[in-house]
């Protein structure tokens, strides 16, 4: 039991739902809920189906912690549920998490605040034009072309090619021979009706921690396979840890400052998690920011927590307080 909890009121830890990311969402919201209860807290699980609303009332729910990876739990959708309902919820609100989710429009945004992003495109699969009706002209409209009539990226192979609105490296593939784009992008649009291609670059991933309005710390990923994937992500052996980064002291402490400053220009709120690539000259490059990222026990922000000393139960109950 802890000195004293944060909130008396009734937690419901909402996980699960229907996107590519479901599973690792069951995951935080199990770790999540079997702390909350080891600390005394009043808490329901919810795995969220289409009659969330009526769950959340019937179980009484005051603050919904938010365990959604990926899909309506990450997009803004479930956020503007929960205020029409008045009940608080953790993390970002609507816009932050649409805008975080939306690799497009972030990345948008953070040029627009001078925050360094590698060279992009975005390419849109339209529907089909209905009888009678011309197909709309491609053209450059703010960065984003129509497929299949779009021109080669502008900037040299390898390309990274991934859906503009998935999370955990779902769907993303480098590309290192131009004749392997256009199956790629097939492949891409099943998951998405845009994607990004975007530079690839090899050198180093660091992952900021960020809570509220000051930086947890980092970690430095190494994955044993190409990249940091969905197979690298969640299976174990298969990536280093290093925290903290094997990066300068300058490099790092600008890395941390960028991470606040990208945190900052979504209007994001809580816990996030910021993502950046640092290549040959130690020059970094924000690729997202997830706003609810992992909460398994072997997450990255556990693991960012525990090197500043702070165990899973109290990064939980930080999250709360940001909540309320």
């Amino acid at each position: 039991m802890t000195k004293g909890l944060v909130t008396k009121k009734r937690i419901g830890v909402l996980m699960g739902g229907l996107s590519a990311e479901r599973d690792i969402s069951m995951r935080s919201g199990l770790a999540i809920y079997q702390n909350l209860q080891e600390l005394g807290y009043d808490t329901v699980l919810i795995d969220v189906g289409k009659d969330i609303a009526s769950v959340i009332k019937k179980e009484k729910v005051r603050i919904a912690f938010l365990a959604l990876h990926g899909g309506i739990g990450e997009d803004g959708s479930i956020q503007g549920l929960l205020e029409t309902l008045r009940v608080p919820y953790t993390g970002s609100g609507v816009l932050a998490s649409a805008l975080a989710m939306d690799k497009e429009a972030s990345k948008k945004i953070f040029t627009y605040h001078g925050l360094p992003v590698l060279p992009f495109m975005v390419v849109r699969k339209l529907k089909k034009a209905k009888k009678g009706k011309a197909k709309t002209e491609n053209t450059d409209m703010a960065g984003v072309f129509e497929y299949p009539d779009f021109p080669a990226p502008s900037f040299d192979l390898p390309w990274v090619v991934k859906p503009v609105s998935e999370g955990s490296s779902i769907g993303v593939t480098i590309v290192k021979e131009e004749k392997e784009l256009a199956p790629c992008m097939e492949k891409t649009f099943s998951l998405d009706a845009k994607v990004i291609i975007e530079k690839f670059v090899k050198g180093k991933e660091l992952h900021i921690g960020i809570l509220g309005d000051r930086v947890l710390g980092g970690v430095e990923v190494r994955p044993s396979l190409e990249f940091y994937n969905y197979e690298a992500k969640y299976t174990s052996g298969l990536t280093d840890y290093i925290i903290p980064p094997e990066v300068d002291e300058a490099t790092y402490e600008n890395v941390r400052t960028l991470a606040l400053k990208a945190h900052m220009a979504l209007g994001c709120s809580g816990v996030s998690r910021v993502d950046f690539m640092i290549d040959q000259d130690n020059a970094p490059y924000i690729l997202e920011v997830n706003t609810l990222p992992g909460m398994t026990t072997t997450s990255l922000i556990p693991k960012i927590a525990k090197a500043e000393g702070m165990s899973f139960k109290d990064i939980i109950e930080e999250i709360i307080r940001h909540a309320l």
